[in-house]
């Protein structure tokens, strides 16, 4: 409520004892304006107060950002572009020891506006004698008519890129490039596979995987978000250049047609090392076979796509099988009368091994009769359920683009002939992939791994394929194998080396039948025998020893000493010390002081 200038009651008051109303008046507004003027001051004030907080708070914010700016590192401003471009960058692979196996070299390419060309045929002799492999006519062709823009060379090398400057054209220009480097040349080629250009543009280029894990991990190695982390194999440089090296020798020495190795360790199912030969250098990786036949082509890789039968390394798994279901022991005589008649199939043995053996020299002496009798006892659904969970109904998970296409060939009926012929490696056809993943499935105590090219640190047991003991007991067999068996040459001084020899002859390209000279020979092994920890298998096409009167081309004799020579030579890489013998003192007495 406004208090009145002119009170009534005052003003009465103020007549009634002859004052003037007037100052009554005059009196209130001068209290009213000094009222009015202290809520104007305290509103201003509280005005001020709050605009110097605002700008205290501002000079802070400024000041520190100020700060933070000054002790940074100095950064060139990036430009940002719309669209999607393209991304060049492509992370390395390395090894399990963090090795370089493939990487990016910064380069150019070349490309040319004729129409900025002020001499076209100035420009056209020099291309020609720095490239030798572009026509000279060619090329003033192209630079003589309405073309406005052409490629000349994807990448060059520094060299080149100077010499092309020394020419002088206006219309010769260079554009960035990064290329796919494998400083190891051919060593793990079929393994890393290849890259080449995706889209390409004047300013940068897609550099994309062709085949092996450069296809199956090309998102992986073209996303930025891992932040150029590199892709790590399981594969061992040192030990995969060793494995190359002696397994070129061996095909050379043995007269073979191709030949595979792989070294797996049995517990992770790690691939330490994949040899196919013959091999290719990813820098120059061939064109493919456009005719004939692709397994011919470098580019073909026999540990993975190569599908074979082979052989008696199959034993292993019948006599295990039988020993887990209660069957046999391994001294259980076997019937080995032959042949073994069934229809119109005859099963013989490669020698007359008598009337019986024990099932552990059913093994050792690869007899093909007493292991189909042995298959027979198991029957055709339980064989197959087993050879199932040990991964030979299907293709392999490896990851590499070529995996899914070394599916195992399989009988289309699966008859008690099936059972009895597979049982030592005859009408089933698998990749020596799948061999190294069942042997070593069967050898590290009985549980199934899967073969990876990712190196693990932690692998959780697969699930049980045999019992630890039936484990134990295969591997004794394997081992005698060596010792007295068709595998005596894969002796290694200080490694005790367990593993089954398996020679099937190779099947006819067209029109049926098995030739007569040409074989698959392959040997399966394990080292040390005492605590497997690897799997070597070895496989030689068309191998023959031509050292005697007459070729010899038994596993025994091929693939056997090649794979001794591997294993001596890679298992101290492996970390594996030798077993050397002490011979005992002899006339040598200890004395106390």
């Amino acid at each position: 409520m406004r208090t009145p200038l002119r009170p009534l009651a005052r003003i009465l008051k103020a007549r009634a004892q002859g004052e003037n109303p007037d100052k009554i008046e005059a009196e209130n507004k001068r209290i009213r304006h000094e009222e009015m003027a202290d809520k104007s001051r305290q509103r201003a004030e509280g005005r001020l107060l709050v605009l110097g907080l605002a700008f205290f708070c501002a000079f802070v914010v400024i000041g520190g950002r100020m700060g933070t700016l000054a002790a940074s590192v100095p950064e060139e401003p990036r430009a940002s572009a719309l669209g999607n471009p393209i991304i060049g960058q492509r992370a390395d692979i390395v090894d399990r020891n963090g090795r370089i196996l493939a990487t990016n070299l910064q380069t150019h390419s070349l490309y040319a506006h004729p129409q900025e060309m002020i001499d076209p045929l100035h420009a056209a002799a020099g291309l020609a004698e720095i490239f030798p492999e572009l026509d000279e006519e060619e090329l003033i062709a192209d630079f003589s008519g309405e073309r406005k823009f052409m490629w000349i060379r994807r990448q060059i090398s520094p060299e080149q890129m100077q010499a092309v400057h020394d020419i002088g054209s206006p219309g010769l220009l260079f554009g960035p490039r990064e290329m796919r480097l494998y400083p190891n040349g051919p060593i793990g080629a079929h393994v890393l596979g290849g890259a080449s250009y995706g889209r390409e543009g004047v300013a940068s280029a897609e550099v994309i995987g062709v085949a092996g894990v450069e296809r199956h991990f090309d998102a992986f190695l073209r996303d930025p978000a891992n932040e150029g982390a590199p892709l790590e194999l399981s594969l061992d440089l040192t030990v995969q250049a060793a494995t190359e090296q002696v397994l070129a020798g061996g095909m050379s020495i043995m007269n073979a047609k191709g030949a595979a190795a792989i070294v797996m360790d049995v517990h992770t199912g790690e691939i330490i090392s994949l040899v196919s030969l013959p091999d290719f250098d990813p820098n120059n990786r061939p064109r493919v076979l456009t005719k004939g036949d692709q397994s011919d082509s470098p580019l073909f890789n026999r540990a993975v796509q190569g599908v074979y039968e082979l052989g008696s390394v199959f034993k292993i798994f019948t006599v295990a099988q039988a020993m887990e279901l209660g069957l046999v022991n391994p001294n259980t005589m076997i019937d080995t009368q032959g042949p073994l008649t069934w229809g119109r199939f005859r099963i013989r043995d490669f020698h007359d091994y008598g009337p019986e053996l024990s099932s552990t020299d059913v093994i050792v002496k690869s007899s093909n009769i007493g292991t189909a009798r042995i298959a027979m006892q198991i029957g055709a659904a339980r064989q197959r359920e087993f050879l199932g969970s040990l991964g030979f109904l299907e293709a392999t998970p490896v990851e590499m683009v070529e995996g899914p296409t070394g599916k195992p060939l399989l009988p289309p009926n699966w008859s008690e002939i099936s059972t009895m012929t597979i049982s030592y490696g005859h009408g089933l056809s698998s990749s020596p992939l799948h061999l190294a993943a069942g042997y070593a499935s069967l050898v590290n105590g009985g549980t199934r791994v899967a073969p990876t090219l990712l190196r693990q640190d932690d692998v959780a047991p697969g699930e049980r394929v045999v019992s630890a003991a039936v484990s134990r007991r295969s591997m004794d067999m394997l081992r005698q194998v060596v010792s007295r068996g068709t595998a005596s040459f894969g002796e290694v001084p200080g490694y005790e080396v367990g593993g089954k020899t398996g020679t099937a002859d190779k099947p006819r390209a067209s029109g049926g039948g098995y030739y007569d000279d040409k074989v698959i020979a392959t040997f399966a092994s394990a080292f040390p025998a005492d605590d497997p920890q690897y799997v070597l298998i070895v496989t030689l096409d068309e191998p023959s020893e031509n050292s005697g009167d007459k070729p010899r081309r038994t596993a025994g004799w091929t693939a056997v000493p090649i794979a001794a020579e591997i294993i001596r030579r890679v298992a101290p890489l492996l970390g594996l010390r030798p077993q050397v013998d002490t011979p005992q003192s002899v006339g040598i007495t200890l004395t106390a002081n």
